[in-house]
């Protein structure tokens, strides 16, 4: 029988799993764009494969923060540690609601992250030594996914000590 007082849990546990599985598949498709670009590069000049790596990894962050949150959350309710916490569904909600800012966030800032680094990428191939401005581009978008993250951080530690 379906009982809506034990969900707190299953809120809780979906939003780690967003956090993780959203911002993850925002990195994966913003490497995979970065990384589609920086083939093109290497394939004419194979000696800017360091250059064009570095680019390539800066959207992946945003699959780091969501994980970190996923991390946290799961902590905080106890499954890390084998003995997870009685939630109220008003509780759970809100660690759902807590872990969607880097869910969102990372998603899209890193398929947007992704776009810019291979944009940059394609810069390096016409004067490398312009790198650190490409960089600087990637890392204005990189900007709102760590705002993300520092709500999502601030949201999850605030939740212990509301009475709901």
């Amino acid at each position: 029988m379906f009982d809506f007082n034990s969900m707190g849990i299953v809120f809780a546990l979906a939003g780690a799993a967003l956090a993780s599985a959203l911002a993850g598949i925002g990195s994966a498709i913003g490497v995979g764009k970065a990384g589609q670009a920086a083939a093109g590069v290497v394939t004419e000049d194979p000696s800017k494969f360091s250059k064009a790596l570095i680019m390539q990894l800066l959207p992946g962050t945003q699959g780091i923060y969501g994980l970190l949150i996923a991390f946290i959350t799961l902590n905080r309710i106890g499954i890390l540690g084998g003995a997870a916490v009685e939630l109220s569904p008003a509780k759970g909600l809100l660690y759902l609601a807590a872990c969607m800012p880097i869910a969102i966030v990372g998603l899209l800032s890193a398929i947007s992250q992704g776009k810019t680094a291979a944009a940059g990428i394609m810069m390096i191939a016409k004067k490398p030594d312009q790198m650190s401005k490409g960089m600087i581009f990637a890392a204005m978008v990189e900007t709102y996914a760590i705002l993300a993250l520092l709500i999502s951080i601030l949201a999850i530690f605030g939740i212990a000590g509301l009475n709901v």
